[in-house]
């Protein structure tokens, strides 16, 4: 939100009200230190007819310090509220000088705050003394706005006004700032305007269905925001020095986050929000979904996964899109019967031939389910604030006369539980959360069972609405799997989150790759998207190149709304030779990814113990080593060792850049080494532009790395240890350990073994591959 015009006019009805002043230190106690900031103040006149904000001062976690400021506290605040982990009680260093300022310590972290009178300043530095960010001359402060419906002129003195916080956190030369949640606009977000504020607006917009107010900046900081309402950023969008951050009301609370590194970064604020839970091995293999609009039936399902099985393409999952429910009735949680007379029988059939199923639910219960009038009855809806009788909140968005599950109400999220193990009974072994974004959040329309702010609780509700179903699948003793579509900080808690509703177009493609950048610097480890976009049919070439993207990462899905995704989908007479064309790419690329599983689920247990995300912006392992890697957003690292640069082209031209490692003569080698007319060897420092088949793309290992591979792995939970590899690209500066995850439970390493300097494996028998003797160096 922008209250100014330039750099001198504040917009019409607007009043800034900026703190200048430290009136005093009112305690440093226990931790943590309050003041009272105040106006510009000359004279003791100057108290009067003026407001302040309070300013309190604590650290959460060791190298993280939180600042809140507060206008008015003589209303109560409302949850919802993050969960946010405060269990460490960190050492902290306070230091008052009243009349000159006041150091606050947290590890790496300092803090000064100028209180000589009408110096305010705070300035956060690292432990070597560069600074990081802060707050210079006028951006502390209370805003009113007097243009609103709150206020009556004919009140006077006694009218009311809207208040908002602001804060203006500075930027140095050469910035950046990136994450803010799944956003797929330019990765940096520099020169934007943000709102975190989930919505439905598929992928080519400024709207985000997981928007998490959280910034990593490339000076060595973090900004968590902890508020779970409305949060208005303008980087480098109104003040071009600073990052602008406003909320409607009267207090605001945010973190900075020490680093030095990226890495640093994401590890301390998963700690403060919740470490990635850990999907089970299973998984990570190919899902398969009907369309979104087509109708189905067991025999259409049937025929799919037979199709799958003729052609030799490795498929792990099944998922019952919207229509495995009656129209109008979703959820009811009830297969149709007439297209599934008997479900468990079903079920039970495609778990003979090993398949796991997936089922499609969200949040609401349409007015013709059965269910309707059981949760109206027992108060299990979110409720109108503005009738004189009980009434549903309900509209006819999405579905018919739909009801929204109140989950802070506890007997709503057991009788919702409920209905899920009741599917789980069935066999059913994930649930895609669907939407948790359309959530009315006027407190003039709304009321929740415990009174939330219910503004606050437009982001919060797909927190608690995925912790429910997340939780109750671990209670019933299954994994918890989720394909979630909506966010919020603390939601990478609940994996799998997908890319929502893209495009089918090459454009869309990269566009899905900068939203899954973003959100991997936004915390969350585990992602995916639809491959071959969500709207329209792909051409033969997006096909396949998407394909050859979706399967290097974490997760990997075919779906789309209008059409299948199987890759017989093209006939001949219109597409000749593309079925089998199509075939072949998808069968090399899942056979590719079973092959990196022990090197994959190694790298999910760094995300469950560091936050490390699985997709790796360029930044994230490059950013102290080479400064070009802070612009690219058209390729990633898987893990720590592997470049991935997906075709953005029917021709098969791409470009790509081979960052500084650091190691000394250190080169880069292609990943299809085997394969003839492919570079097998790269330079570092340098941009590459290619042509590429179906059957390559650009996949390079670092130099030093020592990846667990094993080209004999048929499912992606099968024995990793029975024809084990080990990739390396010398040189290795000292030995190093490779850990073998147990895939029947991805949170125990049950194999240890180390590669020596001289390639020789001991502890395990595997086989080391010396990729540069391979290549011929």
């Amino acid at each position: 939100m922008k209250f100014t015009e330039g750099m001198w006019k504040i917009r019409g009805g607007i009043q800034l009200n900026w703190m200048s002043h430290v009136e005093r230190v009112i305690s440093t106690d226990e931790g943590s230190a309050s003041l009272l900031l105040a106006k510009l103040t000359r004279n003791r006149g100057d108290t009067l007819n003026a407001g302040t904000l309070n300013a309190k001062i604590t650290s959460p976690l060791e190298g993280v310090t939180a600042v809140k400021f507060s206008h008015w506290d003589g209303e109560d605040e409302l949850g919802p509220d993050f969960p946010i982990n405060t269990s460490s009680r960190p050492k902290v260093t306070i230091k008052n000088d009243p009349a000159r300022n006041l150091k606050y310590v947290s590890g790496n972290l300092n803090l000064d705050v100028d209180t000589a009178p009408n110096e305010l300043a705070f300035n956060y530095t690292d432990d070597k003394g560069k600074r990081l960010t802060g707050h210079s001359f006028r951006s502390i402060a209370f805003v009113n706005d007097i243009t609103t419906e709150k206020t009556k002129w004919a009140e006077g003195i006694y009218a009311q006004k809207d208040t908002y916080i602001l804060l203006e956190l500075d930027l140095s030369v050469h910035e950046k700032i990136y994450g803010l949640g799944e956003r797929f606009g330019p990765f940096s977000k520099n020169g934007q305007t943000v709102e975190i504020w989930n919505e439905d607006g598929g992928t080519s917009s400024e709207l985000a269905y997981k928007n998490i107010p959280f910034y990593i900046s490339s000076r060595g900081y973090g900004i968590f925001i902890n508020h779970p309402g409305k949060v208005m950023l303008e980087i480098q969008s109104e003040r071009t020095t600073r990052v602008n951050i406003v909320v409607k009301g009267e207090s605001l609370e945010y973190m900075v986050i020490a680093g030095p590194t990226p890495r640093d970064i994401l590890n301390r604020y998963t700690q403060l929000t919740g470490r990635p839970s850990l999907p089970p091995a299973w998984s990570y293999g190919l899902w398969l979904t009907t369309s979104f609009t087509t109708s189905y039936s067991e025999e259409t399902v049937t025929g799919f996964l037979d199709g799958f099985k003729e052609r030799d393409i490795p498929l792990g999952v099944f998922h019952f899109d919207c229509f495995w429910m009656k129209s109008y009735q979703w959820c009811d949680f009830e297969f149709d019967a007439e297209n599934f007379p008997d479900p468990k029988a079903y079920i039970g059939r495609l778990k003979d031939r090993g398949f796991k199923t997936c089922v499609w639910i969200n949040p609401y219960i349409g007015q013709a389910s059965p269910l309707f009038a059981e949760g109206k009855k027992n108060g299990y809806f979110v409720m109108r604030a503005d009738t004189p009788r009980p009434t549903v909140w309900q509209w006819d968005e999405w579905q018919a006369g739909m009801a929204l599950v109140d989950f802070t109400n506890p007997k709503a999220c057991e009788w919702f539980s409920t209905h899920l193990k009741r599917l789980m009974d069935l066999g059913i072994d994930a649930f895609k959360t669907d939407f948790g974004e359309r959530i009315p959040f006027d407190p003039k329309i709304v009321k929740y069972s415990d009174n939330s702010d219910t503004e606050k609780m437009h982001n919060f509700y797909t927190f608690i609405y995925n912790k429910c179903v997340f939780e109750t699948m671990e209670k019933h003793g299954k994994p918890g799997c989720l394909f979630a579509r909506s966010a919020t900080a603390g939601g990478q808690q609940f994996p799998v989150h997908w890319g929502g509703d893209c495009e089918s177009t090459f454009e869309a493609m990269a566009e899905t790759l900068r939203g899954g950048l973003s959100l991997a610097l936004s915390g969350f480890a585990f992602w995916a998207h639809d491959i071959g976009g969500f709207e329209g049919l792909p051409e033969p070439a997006l096909y396949k190149r998407w394909v050859q993207f979706g399967a290097l990462g974490s997760h990997t899905r075919l779906h789309g709304s209008s059409s299948y995704r199987v890759p017989w989908i093209y006939e001949e007479k219109d597409y000749p030779g593309e079925a089998e064309a199509c075939s072949k790419v998808l069968r090399d690329s899942v056979r590719r990814k079973f092959a990196l599983m022990p090197y994959l689920l190694r790298t999910a247990l760094e995300a469950k113990e560091k936050g490390a995300p699985i997709m790796r912006p360029m930044l994230f392992e490059f950013g102290e080593t080479d400064p070009n890697v802070w612009n690219i957003d058209t390729q990633y690292m898987l893990g720590s060792d592997l470049l991935v640069a997906p075709v953005f082209s029917r021709e098969g031209e791409v470009s790509f850049y081979v960052p500084k490692t650091g190691v000394k003569n250190g080169k880069w080698i292609s990943f299809f080494y085997k394969n003839d007319g492919v570079n097998k060897v790269y330079e570092e420092g340098h941009w590459y532009t290619e042509t590429h088949g179906f059957d390559t793309m650009p996949i390079l290992v670092r130099p030093g790395a020592t990846i667990a591979y094993n080209p004999s792995i048929t499912t992606p939970d099968s024995d990793y240890l029975k024809g084990l590899q080990v990739l390396v690209n010398r040189p290795l500066a000292e030995a190093k350990k490779v850990e073998i995850v147990e895939p029947s439970d991805v949170s125990k390493v049950s194999q240890t073994f180390t590669v020596g300097k001289d390639l020789t494996a001991s502890g395990l028998g595997a086989q080391v591959v010396d990729l540069q003797h391979e290549v011929g160096l």
